[in-house]
């Protein structure tokens, strides 16, 4: 993973509690960090943001964009394993809205590095651990159903190998509210 501000829009509703059931027993380390979410920069598209970039910042550039985004509906796809990886994720159809939101974000003027993969929105279930063909079987049958809500745009400090910290939440279709959450400013 490389370091820098990767920006994830969390998931709601009764796949979040889906994913993060799945996610505990296949990728505790996974499930331990971050909220089961979709990451919209950081990996793929749009690489991270320089690790220095100020949450001051990003709310002026940002904040117009979220609160003219209302939440988004997405359907969470059969699981996929990444090529000569372990990585097990959940596709999301990458047209639409949360492509569009992808874009704007790109083009707010933030300085973002460059990306690793082409746009590829998806929930990971599965990350760190080495799979066994058991394991790869189960994470496989995985099937979530239920509508997927994009409701909360959370912007992380991810200094590998530390645990990312939030540095600023903005949520989709909303004032922005002061958190309080550690924002650098």
């Amino acid at each position: 993973m490389k370091s820098g501000v990767f920006v994830t829009v969390e998931i709601t509703g009764p796949a979040k509690e889906k994913v993060l059931e799945v996610q505990r027993w296949a990728d505790p380390r996974l499930a331990a960090g971050t909220p089961p979410h979709v990451t919209i920069a950081g990996s793929s598209g749009a690489g991270p943001m320089p690790a220095d970039t100020k949450a001051a910042r990003i709310r002026e550039l940002v904040g117009p964009i979220a609160l003219d985004t209302p939440p988004i509906t997405v359907m969470l796809e059969r699981p996929h394993r990444f090529m000569q990886t372990d990585i097990i994720v959940l596709p999301i159809d990458s047209h639409g809205a949360l492509r569009t939101l992808h874009e704007r974000l790109r083009s707010c003027g933030l300085q973002f590095e460059q990306p690793r993969f082409p746009f590829s929105p998806h929930v990971t279930l599965s990350f760190y651990p080495r799979l066994t063909g058991a394991m790869e079987r189960r994470l496989m049958a995985v099937r979530v159903e239920d509508p997927v809500e994009l409701a909360k745009m959370g912007f992380y400090l991810t200094l590998d190998p530390q645990a990312p910290r939030l540095i600023l939440e903005l949520p989709l279709g909303e004032e922005i509210r002061e958190s309080g959450i550690g924002n650098r400013e």
